[in-house]
């Protein structure tokens, strides 16, 4: 099957999102799951962003959906969570994300975030049960000083003993907790005895709270002590994931990864012991977090994400993987990390990626962007007679080392249940915009990175 038959096989399969009711095709392809993860290609991209927003508020509004969960900190969008379920202090969605305030900021403080959060706010201000108001989570596990200081605080107003058994077992890690690398770096090369058994013990303790909860009259958990027990579960694996990091990069991946399948695990049960029906959760990560690593060429390696792991604990009808791409555009990103948000074009997709074949795909149909429904399909992307390579765009983009700083071999049928293709795509922006990042300003002069 040649090139030219596949792309008009995947022309036929192909739906057009080129108006408002084209998003119909995706709710109808998603079906009945109630875990639906939706990815991106980049970290910087625009339409990404309003997709995976409208996609959601349509989950939400026609399927019930309880809550999203995003590839960020705990604690940050814990603040988010109280704000759109009209709690907490913030009187602004921009006050409420100001929490995010780590590296990469514009990938939470930007305009889509704002007009989501607002959303929000408004859609729970028409639910009359606050058991049922819809939240926004973090699967994410760097915030380790962040995380303690909240276990802390939590305890110090409902158990002050507890609380001060809590702050001795953490002082083990506490000096390094701005810094947890340099803890890292120092437990791996036998500068500093590990901590992973004070972290555990805390861990273990409001666990035990929890527990007790469950086993009493009410058989639910009260929000409080939920929100404790997973800041304590994101210290516990932060240190985990601190010390892997000097060890192996697939060790650390796939701590973080298991991490953020352990907490939508959690936040699923405790839903559902809220609402009393079994809870529906749409995920924002990556495609690289998203994907099944299975059918990539890191998973062959070692590597697992939180897209297999969903596979493997539930049934195949109760998930749904939604992977992005594009083929060019422009895109916010960094060149080093910790660095600026810049304003960067996208180099054109290679000819040997799914990327280029989706744009011929785009091209031959002309649509400026399109829905590929893959699962339960004989689709023709599943028949490529050689892998095709993947991009992936992160917080930092290097397109004069594209080649070997974002792509990857992967089987894109087998990573997804779907993909959505936006061919020309624009960049993400930020609510605070540093010098390199102007509208109509992009750099004429990156290399071609073929």
């Amino acid at each position: 099957m040649g090139d030219k038959d596949i792309i008009a096989a995947l022309r036929q399969d192909a739906r057009p999102l080129d108006h408002a009711d084209g998003f119909d095709a995706v709710l109808e392809t998603i079906g009945d799951a109630s875990i639906v993860l939706l990815g991106e290609a980049t970290h910087g991209t625009r339409e990404f962003y309003r997709m995976r927003a409208e996609i959601s508020k349509r989950l939400i509004v026609e399927k019930g959906f309880d809550a999203i969960a995003v590839e960020a900190d705990w604690p940050d969008a814990l603040r988010v969570s109280r704000y759109v379920q009209h709690g907490g202090d913030d009187m602004t969605a921009e006050g409420a994300l100001a929490g995010f305030k780590r590296f990469p900021q514009w990938m939470w403080r930007n305009q889509e975030i704002v007009e989501l959060v607002n959303w929000l706010r408004v859609h729970n201000g028409h639910v009359a049960s606050s058991a049922r108001r819809v939240g926004f989570y973090g699967l994410d596990l760097y915030s380790l000083a962040q995380s303690m200081q909240a276990v802390v605080e939590y305890l110090q107003q409902a158990d002050p003993e507890a609380a001060e058994r809590a702050r001795q077992r953490y002082a083990c890690i506490d000096h390094m907790a701005e810094d947890p690398q340099r803890y890292g770096y120092a437990t791996t090369f036998g500068m500093k005895e590990d901590c992973e058994r004070e972290v555990v013990r805390q861990l273990m303790e409001l666990t035990r709270q929890a527990n007790a909860h469950l086993a009493g009259g009410s058989g639910q958990v009260p929000d409080e002590l939920f929100y404790a027990q997973q800041n304590a579960r994101v210290a516990r694996n932060a240190e985990t994931y601190y010390r892997s990091m000097f060890q192996s990069r697939d060790e650390s991946w796939n701590v973080r990864d298991s991490h953020m399948a352990e907490t939508l695990e959690a936040l699923r049960e405790h839903i559902a012991q809220r609402t009393g029906k079994p809870a529906k959760v749409v995920v924002w990560a990556h495609n690289s977090h998203l994907g099944d690593a299975r059918a990539t060429e890191m998973g062959e390696g070692g590597q697992l994400n939180l897209g297999q792991l969903v596979r493997e604990r539930y049934r195949p009808e109760d998930t749904f993987l939604l992977g992005f791409t594009t083929h060019t555009g422009t895109v916010t990103a960094a060149t080093d990390w910790d660095g600026p948000a810049e304003l960067k074009r996208v180099v054109a997709s290679r000819p040997d990626s799914v990327e280029r074949l989706l744009h011929d795909v785009a091209t031959a149909g002309g649509m400026a962007q399109f829905l590929l429904p893959l699962k339960g399909r004989d689709s023709a992307l599943a028949r490529l007679p050689v892998r095709r390579l993947e991009r992936a765009i992160g917080v930092i983009y290097r397109p004069d080392t594209e080649r070997y700083s974002h792509y990857f071999g992967a089987d894109a049928a087998k990573q997804f249940d779907a993909l959505i293709h936006v061919d020309r795509s624009t960049a993400l922006q930020p609510l605070e915009r540093s010098a390199l990042w102007q509208m109509d300003e992009v750099p004429e002069t990156y290399p071609s990175g073929l």
